[in-house]
């Protein structure tokens, strides 16, 4: 299963992914985000591998990320691995005005693991796009928040 959302921020493109970068604010825009640890390599270089720690609701998410490319704003590649899924995310951003910056998101699952994902993933592939399309409309709010303090 593939997709693509977007979303266009009004701040300058340095800014913005100067902002999406920092991993202290990832809780500003990732609902229950807790923490991102990383494991070996160097952060976000190539094969860079780090624990990410998501809570939602009751359960506790972890998801092993490893850095495939990074050469950002034009885009960074990153595999995330999870005990029911296996998906590449591949972010750009790309400079529309002076103070303009269009946000992508690429998304691309490749496993699927167990009975009831499988059936989500078949009955309900939007709302998997849906969650990435809204953590990068938080981003935006974030940003431009940000922008205007």
């Amino acid at each position: 299963m593939k997709y693509a959302c977007q979303v266009e921020i009004n701040l300058a493109i340095d800014q913005t992914v100067s902002l999406w970068e920092n991993e202290n604010n990832f809780s500003e825009w990732q609902d229950g985000f807790q923490s991102i640890v990383l494991l070996s390599g160097e952060h976000n270089m190539p094969k860079a591998q780090s624990l990410i720690t998501l809570q939602q609701g009751k359960r506790k998410m972890e998801l092993h990320e490893t850095i495939i490319s990074n050469n950002l704003p034009r885009e960074k590649k990153a595999l995330y691995e999870h005990i029911h899924t296996t998906y590449t995310q591949t972010t750009r951003f790309i400079k529309l005005e002076e103070n303009k910056t269009l946000y992508i998101s690429e998304v691309e699952y490749t496993q699927f693991n167990g009975f009831m994902i499988k059936i989500l993933a078949k009955v309900f592939p939007g709302m998997f796009k849906k969650q990435s399309q809204k953590w990068m409309e938080q981003f935006k709010t974030f940003a431009e928040g940000v922008n205007r303090n």
